[in-house]
């Protein structure tokens, strides 16, 4: 599955909380800090630029991916 090209990251973090249990810490500069404890702890920080750039979409994907223990595309098709 194609990775969208046009996701902010306000959007991304949005979606990161209402379907993978995320939450926002605080935002530090230009960046969105999540948080998440299931499964266990992880801290993320995703840029709040207007549209992610591809490498930087695809590594914050990649890393909850890993973390949730999912399939990248479950998270690709909840955007």
């Amino acid at each position: 599955m194609k990775i969208p090209r046009d996701i902010s990251g306000a959007h991304l973090a949005d979606v990161l909380c209402q379907r993978w249990h995320y939450s926002k810490v605080h935002q530090a500069g230009s960046h969105i800090i999540l948080e998440t404890f299931i499964p266990a702890h992880q801290r993320l920080a995703v840029p709040a630029h207007r549209a992610l750039r591809l490498g930087t979409l695809s590594s914050i994907l990649r890393t909850v991916a890993e973390h949730k223990a999912v399939p990248r595309e479950a998270i690709i098709e909840t955007l």
